[in-house]
């Protein structure tokens, strides 16, 4: 694989992991794509519990969500302003 990015994978493995990706069905992609995003997820919350450990769940939640959303959606939905209280 020719690519002007930094990648520390070797050519044999890239080429097997781009075999398999497209070997995959849709939906198996799409699960994929939704398993990464909730390990994604994840490490935010642990992230945020970590940095954050005095706050309930609910705070922990926002602060999650606020790594998502636009700031002013967080402030007019959930009246969390992000300048104020951070991410």
């Amino acid at each position: 694989m020719n690519s002007t990015l930094p990648n520390d994978t070797d050519p044999e493995i890239e080429a097997m992991l781009i075999a398999g990706y497209r070997a995959m069905s849709a939906a198996e992609k799409a699960e994929r794509v939704s398993e990464l995003t909730k390990a994604v997820q994840e490490m935010a919350l642990l992230d945020v519990r970590r940095r954050h450990p005095d706050e309930d769940e609910r705070e922990h939640a926002l602060r999650v969500a606020s790594r998502w959303l636009d700031p002013e959606v967080m402030k007019r939905v959930f009246g969390w302003n992000v300048d104020e209280v951070g991410y």
